[in-house]
């Protein structure tokens, strides 16, 4: 059976940096918890805490710490917190959390418990997250735990491949590629495959669903030279709502340098509403150096397309 996941504790603070007090019920809106010093318009709206840390850190203490001396508002049991991701969501009651950031920088000197012990678990193991739908959170309330399962299509477009006359190995590197930045930050995902000839008409059919049905990644291989049969950067093109040049000009610049062949790809990036889509060429070892220059800024550009400023 599914462990349990409940509140043990809810607390709050008139002041930031200073530690917070287990309240009867807490109350979220849209800028976090009513009353609370670390209310705002800001991606940190709500602090959590697991009691697995607190039983943690009171043996380090030598004393028990009470529910709240972290300054964090909602005390759980159940989950270890910091083994979840940013945009996983916790649903406590009616209100509706998603997580925003893992840990954070520690106040040192002007945080009680540092001056206490010398040490604080906030930096590592506490979680922040934005109200998404308020309501009243109190101890004892079930908390549901909602992974972001990432939507991911890869793409492969090959006259030659989708006839099988040669085994099509772009697309699968794109998976595995993907499948390594999804394991180093913990996100869960969910990727599909498709492999179909340099046709417009088939192309564009797939986009289109791809933008309707709310996939948060699109990537695409082959197409993007100057052949009569490459196709792929005209359709992608139509189909962006905002275009991000900058990445594929620095990707271009950069191998087109050393091998100026590689000027020649015309690959494409940019948002289909919320779908980001890569246009990519159609060899391995290009799918190689783009996917490293990509996940430079994928990360980062995740948490901007949901209006989350981690600077």
């Amino acid at each position: 059976m599914p462990k349990t996941i409940k509140v043990i504790s809810v607390n709050i603070s008139k002041e930031k940096g200073t530690v917070k007090k287990p309240v009867p019920e807490i109350k979220l809106n849209p800028e976090g918890v009513e009353q609370d010093a670390h209310a705002g318009k800001w991606h940190r709206q709500v602090s959590l805490l697991g009691n697995e840390s607190f039983e943690k850190f009171s043996k380090e203490a030598g004393r028990q710490i009470a529910f709240g001396e972290f300054a964090e508002n909602i005390t759980t049991e159940g989950l270890v917190l910091y083994e979840t991701a940013p945009f996983d969501r916790l649903k406590i009651g009616k209100t509706m959390l998603e997580i925003t950031q893992i840990g954070k920088k520690c106040h040192g000197s002007s945080c009680a418990i540092f001056k206490e012990v010398g040490n604080c678990v906030m930096p590592k193991e506490g979680i922040f997250a934005r109200v998404l739908q308020g309501g009243t959170i109190k101890a004892g309330d079930q908390v549901e735990y909602l992974p972001k399962v990432f939507k991911v299509m890869v793409i492969t477009l090959s006259d030659r491949a989708s006839r099988g006359e040669y085994d099509d190995l772009s697309g699968p590197e794109i998976i595995a590629q993907l499948e390594g930045f999804f394991a180093q930050n913990r996100w869960h995902h969910k990727i599909e495959r498709k492999l179909i000839a340099d046709d417009a008409d088939s192309l564009r059919f797939i986009l289109r669903k791809a933008k309707e049905e709310h996939y948060d990644m699109v990537f695409t291989t082959g197409g993007t030279g100057i052949g009569p049969r490459d196709i792929t950067p005209e359709v992608a093109r139509l189909m962006l709502t905002k275009e991000i040049p900058g990445i594929m000009e620095s990707i271009r610049l950069k191998f087109g340098s050393e091998k100026p062949n590689a000027l020649l790809s015309r690959g494409v990036a940019g948002l289909m509403d919320e779908t980001l889509l890569y246009v990519l060429p159609g060899s391995v070892r290009a799918i190689k150096e783009y996917m490293g220059e990509i996940f430079k800024t994928l990360r980062h550009l995740l948490f901007m397309q949901r209006g989350i400023d981690i600077h």
